[in-house]
């Protein structure tokens, strides 16, 4: 390079998040930086719905696809395909969400059930409930827990460490992002639906927040009395 020419400024790479513009009032606390956690969101029992709220205040949330099908349906110009993607989203440290998406391609479905897991997101509790364990560590559940959806019914129960995730594929994806494990399922109902499968499982995650373990009796101001 010679000394009359001059290189060229760097450009400075911008986030879609910068050019996100919010729709509701949730939206615009969280881009004006008044929200800064997601607990925030659920103890005031807001309502997620921009998936971009998500992304700002969960920048490493990870994703899965569960299931994947072709949905057919007959209109006046013939047979119509379509993909029907299911994805669970989470971080791994108490936040899952499921979606399901449908679009003529692949990519756009997963991108519109991604969407969707985002607006679905939830919290669960996690704890060492097993009696052969009592490490206090937050590798599986706090008790057992039973989720449905459609025909299928799960139970988890907690596991001590060690023992992994004893379940199937599906369950194994869903628990996985969810961050835990060691833990223990039994199925009933028709398991071979992956998408009924994994939303069973989330289900199950949530109703940990049913019920207040022991171990949190103290710190929520119920005496031990």
């Amino acid at each position: 390079m010679s000394r009359g020419q001059r290189r060229a400024p760097r450009r400075q790479e911008t986030s879609p998040l910068d050019d996100w513009v919010p729709k509701t009032g949730l939206g615009k606390l969280v881009k004006e930086g008044h929200i800064n956690n997601i607990e925030e969101i659920f103890l005031n029992n807001y309502v997620i719905r921009e998936p971009e709220i998500i992304d700002v205040l969960i920048p490493e949330l990870r994703q899965e696809v569960v299931d994947v099908s072709m949905v057919q349906r007959q209109s006046d110009s013939g047979q119509q395909k379509s993909f029907r993607i299911t994805v669970v989203v989470g971080n791994g440290e108490g936040v899952i969400g499921i979606g399901i998406g449908k679009a003529p391609e692949f990519v756009p479905a997963v991108r519109a059930a991604e969407a969707r897991a985002k607006l679905n997101a939830t919290v669960f509790r996690r704890g060492c409930g097993s009696w052969e364990c009592r490490c206090h560590d937050p590798h599986s559940i706090p008790f057992q827990t039973k989720g449905t959806s459609g025909s299928v019914s799960v139970t988890l129960r907690p596991a001590p460490k060690g023992t992994g995730l004893v379940t199937a594929d599906v369950g194994k994806i869903v628990l996985r992002i969810a961050g835990l494990h060691d833990v223990w399922s039994i199925t009933r109902g028709r398991s071979r639906t992956s998408s009924n499968f994994a939303k069973a499982f989330v289900d199950a995650l949530t109703q940990t927040y049913k019920m207040l373990p022991p171990q949190e009796w103290i710190s929520s101001g119920v005496s031990e009395e």
